[in-house]
């Protein structure tokens, strides 16, 4: 395996490493808003299953940018002077459209309302969509290579 593959490699299971932690947080956060304790009842916001998919995976956005930033790219250039912060936050904003489209389908189009449905369609189909989309657009956009990082730099 070449140098590139190796780091592409480290970076994929790093970012796969920290998005499992923040995704474990945002999974236990959805499933006791909408379904409640171990499904015992409905969870106080059952009726409004996308706002707490929100609420969830904001608070597991702020864990995946604080794993990213301080472990699985840290040896790469931040853009802006807030350190790629907002186009971190701008990425993660528009990709979790992706899961909560999947949700909202699952929910509203095919009337499927159970902690199965909700999580296959939101944290296993949305899911894998979303992260696929964020690892792209955080190694284009956020976390550029050195090189990269000073050649946009002499471009502006």
């Amino acid at each position: 395996m070449g140098r590139r593959m190796k780091r592409l490699a480290s970076e994929a299971a790093k970012f796969l490493t920290v998005g499992g932690l923040a995704t474990a947080v945002a999974l236990v956060g959805f499933n006791l808003l909408v379904h409640g304790w171990f499904g015992s009842a409905d969870g106080p916001m059952h009726e409004w299953p996308l706002s707490a998919y929100v609420i969830a995976n904001t608070v597991g956005m702020l864990v995946s940018y604080r794993g990213s930033r301080s472990w699985a790219f840290r040896h790469r250039e931040v853009v802006g002077p807030t350190g790629g912060r907002v186009s971190y936050f701008v990425i993660n904003t528009l990709s979790m459209g992706i899961p909560v489209l999947c949700l909202a389908t699952s929910r509203y189009v095919l009337d499927l309302d159970s902690g199965l449905a909700d999580n296959i369609s939101a944290n296993v189909i949305g899911l894998a969509l979303g992260t696929a989309a964020r690892f792209w657009a955080f190694r284009k956009f956020v976390f550029l290579r050195p090189e990269k990082a000073r050649a946009r730099e002499m471009a502006s």
